[in-house]
């Protein structure tokens, strides 16, 4: 049940929230720690979510870290911001409420392995950098992918066996998305890139007197990928820069000539390449099922979240969010 207090009489429309928006569970769980707590005395709470109770220092502290450095809003974006913010939140210490319910917990391996799989997507200096950017310590950020994680396990809870997608509704994707499945030519190539033309030119002659294009990759290229080889996988002349065409023009098992990109020199190696071809229905069956089985998830998933929120009681003091006039 919700009731909205001391300004009951508005009408206030609830913004539809997606799982990418409850994913800010671990943000707030750092932000709002210890609003399980009474506020003090003298302080009216803003808002009240079944027994927990949150007043409007705590909440303005929460929602400051929230803005961009030197963000400036005008009293109605604030408004607006603070009363989406505020909805959010319900529905963080409302999820939290029942992850503790379940005794949903996560483990230290399993934690533990979550940490260094997302490290590997910051090489180098970048994770100090967005945690500077984020401003995070590396504590809190570990905290943030913990309940992060007890979400994902409370959707799978949730969702549960009714996620199941039948071959007649793949079936019926496929023929409605027949064009989805057209697929373009694509290489898969490996690539070196290096920042002046000289290394290049010394590593270019390495690879034709027959040094692994893979084992150069992770000791000398610069992009991403050098960790596997420098393996791009698979992809469309679409989805590359112009320098990339070169790729399509070489047969099986050629390397390219330097090339120059913004980026640096490049040097290719192409390992294979598929044809331009649609794919048959039971080729782009596993495709169809993902992405069936992903939107039915968060369709479950709000179900029951809207189930969970009408159970509540939560009292909103409106007034408290108030443009000064």
């Amino acid at each position: 049940m919700l009731v909205w207090a001391a300004n009951a009489h508005r009408n206030i429309e609830e913004p539809k929230l997606n799982l990418i928006q409850l994913a800010l569970f671990g943000l707030f769980a750092l932000l709002l720690g210890g609003c399980g707590a009474e506020p003090a005395a003298e302080a009216r709470p803003l808002l009240k979510i079944n027994d927990r109770l949150i007043d409007k220092a705590e909440f303005d502290a929460a929602f400051a870290k929230t803005l961009k450095s030197g963000q400036e809003l005008s009293p109605t974006e604030r408004q607006e911001l603070e009363r989406a913010f505020l909805n959010q939140l319900i529905d963080r210490e409302l999820t939290r409420a029942e992850v503790r319910r379940r005794g949903i917990v996560i483990a230290p391996a399993e934690l533990a392995a979550a940490v260094e799989e997302h490290r590997r997507d910051y090489p180098d200096d970048s994770f100090a950098a967005m945690l500077r950017e984020r401003g995070l310590t590396p504590d809190e950020w570990r905290s943030e992918l913990e309940q992060s994680l007890l979400l994902g396990k409370l959707v799978d809870q949730v969702v549960g066996a009714r996620n199941q997608i039948d071959e007649q509704t793949i079936d019926a994707y496929y023929l409605a998305h027949r064009a989805d499945f057209e697929r373009p030519a694509q290489v898969r190539a490996r690539q070196i890139v290096v920042a002046d033309r000289a290394e290049g030119e010394r590593i270019l002659a390495r690879l034709r007197q027959g040094s692994a294009f893979a084992e150069l990759a992770k000791g000398h290229s610069l992009s991403p990928e050098a960790e596997q080889g420098g393996d791009l996988g698979f992809f469309g002349q679409e989805e590359m820069p112009p320098e990339f065409a070169t790729v399509f023009k070489l047969p099986v098992g050629a390397l390219s000539p330097l090339v120059k990109s913004d980026y640096g020199f490049h040097l290719f190696l192409v390992e294979e390449k598929r044809p331009a071809a649609r794919l048959s229905r039971q080729e782009a069956a596993r495709e169809i099922r993902t992405v069936l089985e992903r939107d039915r998830r968060e369709v479950l998933y709000q179900e029951w979240l809207q189930e969970l929120r009408g159970r509540a009681v939560v009292e909103v003091d409106w007034l408290q969010l108030e443009p000064p006039r």
